[in-house]
């Protein structure tokens, strides 16, 4: 795996195991496609790796399936390393699904398609229609693309014990910790004039909002007078019932350790100056977990390990990976939703079945300003836009 693209490849491959996701990253083998139109595929071999090969066509259909579901990635699939990234991740998750017992492949194509079900259910008809003709797909593309990631996924499950979940879930507590947060953002930047403010400034503000509210001005009204984030002001500052692992690191550690109901001294993050106040707080417990949210942490376990086998035992598998230069590479371009369809189908996953536009209370990675990192939400990994 590239290094470069290691957390990358571990947030994608963690946050495909999230029910409702669409965030699903898989190989297109060449086994599940001989039911498929292309039957006689004469395209060039691009990689030879132990026990098969990837052809262009197969790598082709990879690339769209992939920006049918990961839209936000579609400009850095432009880019040849990222290119030689892809195709090596499709030899993993080919040659680990050809390696699965028949339990996981059966257990696997029955989740595949539950979840195939739901996330087609979850997109109007003439939309879902539109978004597949973008990227020349056909329901069969994706439920055969999602039946190979969670064939692999099932197949290591089986060697989950009930103490590594207990471990999963102590070293990710803050994935199932929730708290309802009332923040007050002044911005290092003047929402007005987008000109740069100085943190001293932004500071003395910040100050300011506090000296009201610790005279017992109503938070919700100051927040509609004085807050600059978008995301949240109209709402009275008010985030509820919220993954704390949700936001910043600094955000974060303040909405898990503060009173409940005590106006915390400004709280700096990349953003700006916050004024919180937590008004409740339910700390995760193993006991109380649901049976679906042990699935959760069983499925990043299993992921976790495929990220290994990327990480360690990949090269040893490749052969030969020979894809065609492309002119247009730029080293340094992250991500972007060029040839993109506006599908809005990218999710990192809430796991996760947060999507990255949450409507109702606006927690946009861009909008929700200082507090929302973009996460891979119920799975616990996160890919953090933010500086922590």
């Amino acid at each position: 795996m590239l290094p470069k693209y290691k957390k990358v490849g571990k947030v994608l491959s963690v946050s495909m195991v999230a029910v409702l996701s669409l965030s699903l990253l898989a190989a297109c083998g060449k086994k599940d496609e001989a039911a498929a139109p292309e039957t006689n595929d004469t395209s060039a071999v691009v990689a030879t790796y132990d026990g098969g090969t990837i052809t262009a066509n197969e790598f082709d259909m990879e690339q769209r399936v992939m920006k049918f579901l990961y839209p936000e990635y579609a400009q850095m699939m432009e880019m040849d390393d990222f290119k030689d990234y892809l195709v090596r991740q499709e030899v993993a998750y080919e040659y680990l699904s050809g390696k699965a017992s028949e339990e996981a492949k059966t257990e696997g194509a029955k989740v595949a398609t539950e979840q195939f079900d739901k996330m087609k259910a979850s997109v109007q008809a003439d939309q879902w229609t539109e978004m597949l003709k973008a990227q020349n797909l056909t329901d069969q593309n994706i439920k055969d693309y999602m039946t190979r990631i969670m064939t692999v996924i099932k197949d290591k499950e089986t060697g989950v014990t009930e103490d590594a979940i207990k471990k999963e879930f102590d070293t990710n507590k803050d994935q199932f910790t929730t708290a309802s947060v009332r923040h007050v953002l002044i911005n290092f930047t003047d929402p007005d004039t987008q000109k740069e403010r100085k943190k001293e400034d932004a500071l003395k503000i910040a100050k300011e909002v506090k000296t009201k509210l610790d005279a017992g001005e109503d938070f919700a009204k100051v927040a509609k007078e004085y807050s600059e984030d978008p995301g949240s002001a109209d709402n009275g500052g008010l985030y509820e019932n919220t993954p704390v692992s949700n936001w910043v690191e600094a955000f974060k550690e303040a909405a898990k350790t503060l009173p409940i109901n005590k106006i915390s001294d400004p709280v700096e993050t990349e953003y700006g100056y916050h004024v919180m106040k937590v008004e409740s707080r339910t700390e995760a417990d193993y006991s109380k977990l649901t049976d679906e949210q042990k699935e959760t942490l069983k499925s990043q376990l299993a992921a976790a390990e495929i990220d290994t086998f990327m990480t360690n035992e990949l090269d040893k598998i490749v052969k030969e990976v020979n894809l065609p230069k492309t002119d247009k590479a730029e080293e340094g371009t992250t991500e972007g939703t060029e040839g993109t369809t506006g599908t809005g189908t990218g999710t990192e996953g809430d796991k996760s079945t947060e999507t990255k536009t949450d409507e109702s209370t606006g927690t946009d990675a861009k909008t929700d300003q200082g507090t929302k990192t973009e996460s891979d939400a119920t799975t616990g990994d996160s890919a953090d836009t933010s500086s922590k």
